[in-house]
């Protein structure tokens, strides 16, 4: 993809799919299912199902398309947690066995980054690493494992032994504080 997608491209694309228009759900495929791939194979770690799981996570953005609202999240984020509530329901689905030893990396790989980019997005990861670390214990583990790992809010309140509602608090105060650290 040699076109930079923007978080307004990206909320333009999604009212575009929204009107049902196959040519910008197709240019929103090309600029965000690299990103979206990588979540679900992080989650997966089964290269075919995590093909198939983001086939279904786009049919979700096609239908529900009309239901995103910019003051909520950017349009990665919303298609992000998309992706990630349709692999954990996938995961809870099956019970699946080890994972592909062959992954085609290139799926993932962001090729669309210029050198500028991929020096910002780093500095953005180790701002990132910085305030996860600034975290109280254990929310920065928490919050790892249900936005990396796809752990789910019981089987976090499981690892840790606290109440469901604990967790669910733990951690909408966690991204508080990783927002205001970010300067979000």
């Amino acid at each position: 993809m040699s076109e930079q997608h923007t978080t307004e491209s990206l909320a333009h694309l999604l009212s575009r799919v929204a009107q049902e228009d196959r040519h910008a759900f197709s240019e929103l495929y090309q600029a965000t299912h690299r990103k979206l791939f990588g979540i679900v194979y992080r989650i997966l770690k089964r290269q075919s199902l995590s093909e198939e799981v983001l086939q279904e996570v786009y049919l979700r953005i096609w239908e529900k398309a009309s239901a995103y609202d910019a003051h909520v999240a950017s349009p990665i984020t919303w298609m992000a947690t998309i992706a990630r509530n349709r692999t954990i329901d996938e995961v809870r689905k099956n019970q699946l066995p080890e994972s592909d030893t062959d992954v085609d990396f290139d799926l993932i790989a962001d090729d669309s980054m210029t050198p500028d980019d991929s020096f910002a997005k780093s500095r953005e990861l180790l701002t990132l690493e910085a305030c996860l670390a600034g975290l109280e214990s254990p929310r920065s583990e928490m919050i790892k494992a249900a936005y990396l790992d796809g752990y789910s809010r019981q089987e976090l309140a499981d690892r840790f032994n606290q109440p469901l509602g604990t967790i669910k608090t733990w951690l909408h105060r966690g991204i508080k504080q990783l927002q205001g650290c970010m300067n979000l």
